[in-house]
């Protein structure tokens, strides 16, 4: 349970009549902070910032002129790097790194041009 919180106050008055508003999660330095300590908000939005750094490069990394191995190298250096940036701080618990691999499977997956109806052998 939050003190900050359960008050039922929604901003705090620290004089010279301005007044802070009271929140439960915020963006600072382009990392989501929860005031109840997780990252699940901090996950969500790196990986919405790395679908967003995808599709910026999409036409790249789905050419098929370019090597398989300069895609993967355009996507760890741009992609990746924007979805794991900061994450050294965070403490991550199996559903936010299964999440994190399942969009990075999506993506290499839509890189390489496999599509749901394509059958391919194991």
């Amino acid at each position: 349970m939050n003190l900050v919180t359960s008050a039922g106050r929604t901003s705090v008055d620290i004089g010279a009549s301005a007044k802070l508003e009271l929140v439960d999660k915020f963006c600072y330095l382009g990392d989501m902070l929860s005031v109840y300590g997780d990252t699940d908000a901090a996950v969500e939005v790196r990986i919405r910032t790395g679908w967003n750094k995808f599709r910026q490069l999409v036409p790249l990394l789905t050419n098929k002129d370019v090597s398989l191995i300069m895609n993967g190298r355009l996507y760890s250096s741009c992609v990746r790097s924007s979805m794991l940036h900061g994450s050294e701080i965070w403490p991550v618990r199996k559903e936010n790194e299964v999440a994190l691999q399942r969009v990075e499977t999506r993506m290499v997956i839509w890189m390489c041009g496999v599509k749901l109806k394509t059958e391919i052998s194991n």
